[in-house]
């Protein structure tokens, strides 16, 4: 699978722009808030119909605009595929396959694989929990797409949970049945994200090793644990005995929403020991390994978008990343760079189909 065809209208700096793409290897470069980033952040949106960077839908339309529109032409078997997203604001973002729309995302989401390496990767080291079960969610509802749906549902009973324990402490009244009502359908969602995550972690774990040594030289180690309170066979015992906890703080304590992953370097926290270079190495290492395993369970090779990946890596590390992308069959490749020449010395090192882009304030060339 690839995408063959990119074309934008009134998204980010870009009032229209179409590019025909290589099936291997796309270059941008140019200057920094050129627009380089945006085009890569309109592959992943139309991939899985939201911005890698976590901005709205209405902050994606041009400025002085009314709307965006994304349209892209994918190849798969042979047979092209073209996939339309439009978004109005006050209206529902609409999508469609070939003319056919999708009803729902959840049906859409998985479709076209991708995996996104950017800088603001350096939040799942840095932020907090969420940060990670992102990580997570956003691998694993490309591969089930029950993993998504149980997801979706989950959230809205917490929701509603924690809702419903702010309004008993701020009324100073209890409704037992009433929270009883939403805690019955908890356990379901629950085993299945916790399941699913580790699995998950079980899989990608040596995977991530595997690429951080390649990329290192094996100069650390580094590791990856899942960070859970809950066991899927005693969810709702647990959760009963948080209760007096949640009502004291109005909120839910317990659950597979307060998972987490340990992310390690020579057993330590990454976040506390390495270095710029070193932790560069680790996010791009994690990112590669979540790719491996969207390849494994989809039986088709993702997309895989490169932002700005070369900055803060040394020569080493640069050549050693290099060669990890040329010794395996990543698929169609998206690169972005400040400078040309290497750019175009990794180019000739590829031997394979290549397109080189020049990006300048929302235009390409």
């Amino acid at each position: 699978m690839h995408l063959a065809r990119l074309k934008l209208t009134q998204f980010k700096n870009y009032e229209q722009q179409a590019l025909d793409l290589s099936s291997r290897l796309n270059c941008f470069t140019g200057l920094n808030g050129a627009g380089k980033t945006n085009l890569l952040d309109a592959v992943h949106y139309l991939c899985l119909c939201k911005s890698h960077t976590g901005l709205t839908d209405r902050n994606l339309v041009r400025h002085e605009s009314e709307f965006f529109r994304l349209e892209g032409r994918f190849v798969r078997d042979e047979a092209p595929e073209k996939v339309v997203i439009k978004f109005l604001p006050g209206q529902r973002k609409d999508l469609e396959r070939n003319g056919t729309p999708f009803e729902r995302l959840t049906d859409y989401i998985g479709q076209y694989p991708v995996v996104m390496v950017a800088p603001d990767d350096i939040s799942l080291v840095q932020e907090g929990s969420e940060e990670r079960r992102r990580f997570m969610d956003a691998t694993l509802s490309q591969i089930f797409p029950e993993y998504l749906q149980h997801l979706v549902a989950y959230n809205a009973l917490i929701k509603q949970r924690n809702a419903l324990l702010k309004t008993f402490g701020e009324e100073r009244r209890f409704d037992a049945i009433l929270l009883e009502s939403l805690d019955r359908q908890l356990p379901a969602p629950a085993a299945l994200l916790h399941d699913k995550r580790a699995g998950f972690i079980a899989e990608v774990a040596p995977l991530f090793q595997e690429f951080y040594a390649a990329i290192s030289g094996s100069r650390e180690t580094v590791g990856m644990v899942y960070d859970t309170q809950m066991s899927a066979s005693a969810f709702a015992e647990q959760l009963a005995a948080a209760l007096e906890k949640d009502r004291v703080l109005q909120r839910s304590t317990f659950g597979p929403h307060r998972d987490d992953i340990q992310l390690l370097m020579d057993g330590q926290p990454v976040k506390k020991f390495a270095s710029q270079g070193q932790l560069k190495s680790f996010l791009l290492a994690l990112r590669l390994a979540q790719y491996e395993v969207l390849r494994r369970e989809k039986g088709l090779a993702p997309l895989l978008l490169l932002d700005d990946i070369f900055d803060k890596l040394d020569a080493l590390r640069v050549r050693q990343l290099i060669e990890l992308l040329l010794s395996r069959d990543f698929g169609q490749i998206f690169i972005t760079d400040t400078q040309r020449e290497r750019m175009e010395a990794i180019m000739a090192s590829f031997g394979a189909d290549y397109r080189l882009f020049e990006v300048e304030q929302g235009r390409v060339s």
